[in-house]
């Protein structure tokens, strides 16, 4: 994968990932909060950062030489 793609998908994570943080603030603050949703979501946002930390890692160059 090149590095301009890692970026443009870390960028697309990093913003999907706000999104989400906003998103469950909302359903928290609510009136009657749909746990279930929330708790979704909370995964969603997990699996993303985990995607966002693997791809930084591959922006990382190996230090083997």
């Amino acid at each position: 994968m090149e590095q301009s793609e890692i970026v443009r998908m870390l960028e697309q994570f990093r913003i999907e990932h706000r999104d989400l943080d906003e998103v469950i603030e909302v359903l928290v603050d609510s009136h009657h909060p749909d746990d279930m949703k929330i708790r979704r979501l909370k995964k969603r946002k997990l699996r993303l950062k985990d995607m966002i930390a693997r791809l930084e890692s591959e922006l990382i160059p190996d230090l083997d030489a």
